[in-house]
């Protein structure tokens, strides 16, 4: 009957895809809140059990393992908002500083050197003049085109309007049920990891829970691995950034460190992204030293690439360079930069596992391969 019954299902399925495709979204639609909850959950774990083992086990007066909880969590959460208006302290300023040289000082001259560009063009090409003179707009026909595309397109403009706030406002209120749900999540772990082992061993073969378990395990420490070794890293990165552009006396030094130290986080490609928005801010202000930046750039991430990263991030992942290149690629397609984030440890897991089982197939065979 199970059988018959999964064949005819699988049959419906075939013929009513769609159908099928619509009910995953709506069915991934309701459990997103919960999905970026965990997601929220296991980054914030990752300092707050740092605090909680290291920091706080220190103090003898909190004995208490509700209590170590709670300020452990209180203390993530501090942490991380602490680093948040941080990074905007420093970078809002600079920004609108920056849009303010571009707006008052530099644009101005822009439209003037074009100005100037194209008096010069009509000196020595007058006949451009005189076509121009020649040449007859019918501005009331062009006046009832436009009228004509925003009575058209008003309407569509409306609804499109209306969609993105509606979208807008669905996403803050999923990230606010997702936090919520992350910090019961976080406040009782151990009793949540208790009821699903529970779970699993009452429903499924015990080999079958064990490995299970073992995968989680192993993905969970790769995880938190690469998400404490990427943070480090980008901090470093910024440092590096912000000490060699200030004692070189750079614009935007604090600007640039704290954005490619932040774009950082973002594999391979983030710190590529925070040069070419460092070399945008410099070209501004002087051509010259832009050049010189992207010398800079280059030679920083040399050493960062080179000596930084694969000790810092490179062993805790345990994953060679060319498969992060690739899970970079796969999840940058996939997801954007939150596959980026999630493919590479996910690649990591899944290299490990076919390792050993690849080991294991050629020790029973009796192989030896280098």
């Amino acid at each position: 009957m199970g059988i018959i019954t999964f064949a005819v299902l699988l049959l419906v399925g075939a013929q009513r895809f769609d159908v099928v495709l619509y009910f995953v979204q709506y069915l991934f639609g309701l459990i997103s809140p919960f999905v970026l909850g965990a997601a929220i959950a296991f980054i914030l774990n990752v300092p707050m059990r740092g605090i909680e083992n290291k920091l706080l086990s220190k103090i003898k007066k909190l004995k208490n393992p509700k209590v170590k909880r709670t300020f452990s969590l209180l203390l993530t959460l501090l942490l991380m908002t602490g680093i948040i208006f941080l990074v905007a302290f420093l970078i809002i300023p600079e920004v609108g500083r920056t849009i303010q040289v571009i707006v008052y000082e530099k644009f101005p001259d822009f439209i003037e050197r074009i100005q100037r560009e194209y008096s010069d063009l009509l000196v020595q090409y007058p006949e451009i003049l005189e076509y121009l003179d020649n040449y007859e707009l019918d501005w009331k026909q062009i006046g009832e085109g436009i009228v004509n595309f925003m009575r058209n397109s008003g309407t569509s403009m409306l609804q499109s309007t209306f969609g993105i706030a509606s979208s807008i406002l669905g996403g803050v209120i999923n990230f606010f049920l997702g936090f919520i749900f992350a910090i019961y999540i976080l406040i009782q772990k151990e009793r949540l990891g208790r009821q699903i082992k529970k779970l699993f061993y009452a429903y499924l073969p015990k080999k079958v829970t064990d490995k299970f378990l073992s995968i989680c395990s192993l993905s969970s420490k790769t995880f938190s691995s690469f998400l404490s070794g990427q943070c480090v890293e980008a901090v470093i990165l910024g440092l590096m950034f912000f000490f060699t552009l200030s004692i070189l006396r750079f614009p935007y030094a604090l600007l640039i460190g704290v954005a490619i130290g932040f774009l950082a986080l973002i594999p391979i490609f983030g710190a590529f992204v925070g040069c070419f928005i460092g070399a945008f801010l410099i070209i501004i202000v002087d051509p010259i030293k832009a050049f010189w930046f992207l010398i800079i750039f280059l030679i920083i991430q040399q050493i960062e690439g080179n000596l930084i990263y694969p000790r810092v991030v490179g062993s805790s992942v345990g994953l060679p360079s060319m498969w992060v290149l690739v899970a970079v690629t796969i999840g940058g397609n996939i997801m954007g930069v939150a596959g980026m984030l999630i493919f590479i440890p996910m690649t990591s897991v899944i290299y490990t596992l076919t390792r050993e089982a690849v080991n294991h197939r050629l020790k029973k065979k009796k192989l030896l391969c280098n």
